[in-house]
């Protein structure tokens, strides 16, 4: 059982517990985007909370994490998570986001990948290990994260994604950001 102990803006307990899964807006001093008897998506195994467009964050009063399986190499810490997922809900909205394991893959054999993302708690894991080598033989970065919840959402669907594949674009306006992340996750990889 997760309890909401802080939510962005507001200083006091926000969100209370409600239907399995579904958390409710409970204070009147909640900021102006939750409102009360609302209910936000949140899985389980999560550490944060969603209501439409923004993340409310939270704590839980389990102090145990399940531990990331080894093969999950390179894993974006929390601050490159975020990073990643903006630009990875970004490239959504620009339609330059290929979602799932088999998308990715095409994306790679085909050479329009910019960078592929993974997430590290797929079960089991091999089913997407494949492209850590598909990626390596096209010189292309890849990194995983720690939520296919997460991925989900920033791709934009409501199912978990497994992996996905940001792809070029000559005249996007996310060229820049994507150098920048690409330059980030090499540095992982060193």
């Amino acid at each position: 059982m997760l309890k909401i102990l802080h939510l962005q803006a507001c200083n006091n307990t926000c969100a209370v517990p409600a239907i399995d899964g579904y958390y409710a807006a409970a204070s009147a001093n909640a900021p102006n985007f939750v409102s009360s008897g609302d209910f936000y998506a949140k899985s389980s195994n999560e550490n944060y909370l969603v209501a439409g467009d923004k993340i409310l964050e939270f704590e839980s009063n389990e102090n145990t994490s399940e531990p990331v399986n080894p093969k999950a190499y390179p894993l974006a810490d929390a601050q490159l998570t975020t990073t990643i997922m903006d630009l990875v809900q970004q490239a959504a909205n620009y339609k330059q986001l290929k979602k799932g394991a088999n998308e990715a893959t095409k994306t790679l054999n085909r050479g329009i990948s910019e960078f592929v993302v993974m997430a590290a708690d797929t079960e089991p894991l091999e089913i997407l290990l494949h492209l850590p080598l598909l990626a390596e033989d096209k010189n292309v970065p890849y990194v995983f994260v720690p939520s296919k919840q997460a991925l989900g959402r920033a791709c934009g669907v409501t199912r978990p994604v497994i992996a996905c594949s940001v792809t070029t674009n000559e005249g996007s306006q996310l060229k820049s950001q994507i150098q920048q992340l690409k330059d980030a996750i090499e540095k992982l990889l060193i």
